[in-house]
């Protein structure tokens, strides 16, 4: 079981969210702690809201006074009602709110059912209730819950999906959301790189693709990734999905963030200057591509070649699984750029120089990690239509690898953030 506690200082908001659930008929109230009941045993947002006016009128100085809890099994357990109940009331009384008003919500609204929990941390007296080591007294929590209840360890199967990362995508399989997951979810903490090509020489050793996506909706810039599945010749197999499926660190803005980081970084690193003599010498007792090739890879090194339509490289990198680094070769010299290499293994090949550029982007080998975009603009001039609207609603599934995520609840926080923001402006 994976628990999730927020803070918030919009309580209004908070009940109104979980409210609109029950109004679409995916949610439902197992447990009131301490509110004030009706006589039908129905609740409105307001009449919920009265239960926990005398706490925040006596609150003293505490900003995010609100909590908002989620208790969530694995998809695969199978808890009853009254096992929601009993959890929820251990919860709460092992992580100090025990005393506190509090509601308990079911959802339905996606594969698997969780529970939500609304309430304050602030006491009668106003005092905030102490949430010092929060995250580590919940987690304890979970896993007595877990043993008491029969639940599925989140720990183990944590450990065994740790063991399947970085395997290659295969559509065949199925479920291609969770094998991408498993890859762009944790590929950013194993390896450095500075450009989002580079992440793309490395994604594609695992058949995926990622495309940027740059456009205006309703108005609005839009920017972000799409995350493809490949088949071994870097062709494209399905469906695009949304970066957002797979976390933040999926993500355009936060790979952007990432390139920077290491930008800097990477051109001191003892291991470029290693990478750098490895090639050489490789390609000193290599006679073509292909033992050149081989020879890197027996050092843990894999090779990126990008081509255009006439055979010429446009385009190398070089991925270092032992350093865990990623280099376009012209990072590493002159002598590792993909001129050189064209020079070396083509005889200076060179198209002509009409259409060059074109070509580059058009074709490439089937290695290709340099994706064009040719689904930027047309995707957002699309999204008006109901076929847009289909295909957001086919990528626009819930996914983490280990649970599914309620990204409605996600998006309903951000834009609680982002009203605080322009509060504060104002």
């Amino acid at each position: 079981m994976i628990a999730k506690i927020g803070r918030s200082s919009n309580l209004f908001g908070t009940l109104s969210y979980n409210n609109s659930k029950m109004e679409k008929d995916k949610g439902e109230i197992l447990l009131t702690n301490k509110m004030i009941e009706t006589a039908d045993g129905k609740y409105s947002v307001a009449q919920l809201s009265r239960s926990f006016e005398p706490y925040l009128l006596a609150n003293r100085n505490t900003e995010k006074h609100t909590l908002h809890i989620s208790l969530n099994p694995d998809p695969k357990d199978n808890v009853s009602n009254e096992k929601y109940r009993l959890m929820a009331l251990q919860y709460m009384q092992d992580m100090g709110y025990g005393e506190q008003p509090f509601v308990v919500f079911k959802h339905t609204d996606i594969d698997r059912s969780h529970i939500h929990i609304v309430s304050v941390c602030v006491d009668e007296d106003g005092k905030k209730i102490s949430d010092k080591f929060e995250k580590v007294r919940s987690m304890k929590v979970s896993r007595k819950l877990e043993e008491q209840f029969g639940l599925i360890s989140a720990i183990e199967k944590e450990n065994k999906l740790k063991s399947e990362i970085f395997k290659a995508v295969d559509y065949k399989r199925g479920d291609v959301k969770s094998q991408i997951a498993s890859v762009v979810r944790n590929i950013t903490s194993q390896y450095q790189f500075q450009s989002l090509s580079e992440y793309n020489a490395l994604l594609s050793l695992y058949n995926i693709a990622a495309e940027k996506v740059e456009g205006e909706m309703n108005g609005y810039l839009q920017r972000g990734l799409m995350y493809f599945p490949t088949d071994r010749n870097g062709k494209k197999t399905g469906n695009p999905f949304k970066a957002s499926l797979f976390g933040k660190k999926a993500g355009l803005d936060s790979l952007e963030k990432h390139f920077e980081s290491f930008k800097a970084k990477m051109k001191s690193l003892s291991e470029r200057d290693k990478l750098k003599e490895k090639i050489l010498l490789a390609l000193q007792s290599s006679n073509d591509e292909k033992s050149f090739t081989k020879k890197l890879q027996k050092e843990g090194i894999d090779i990126m070649i990008r081509k255009n339509d006439v055979g010429r490289i446009y385009g190398i990198t070089f991925i270092d699984h032992r350093s865990k680094t990623v280099w376009n070769g012209s990072r590493l010299g002159k002598e590792c750029s993909a001129n050189a290499f064209n020079e070396l293994w083509n005889n200076n090949l060179k198209p002509d120089e009409k259409g060059t550029e074109q070509t580059n982007k058009k074709s490439c080998s089937s290695n290709d990690t340099n994706f064009p975009e040719p689904i930027l603009d047309r995707f957002f001039d699309m999204m008006d239509t109901e076929s847009a609207k289909d295909l957001l609603e086919a990528v626009g599934g819930l996914l983490p690898s280990a649970q599914e995520e309620d990204y409605e609840e996600i998006d309903f926080e951000k834009r609680m953030r982002r009203k605080k923001k322009r509060l504060r402006k104002k």
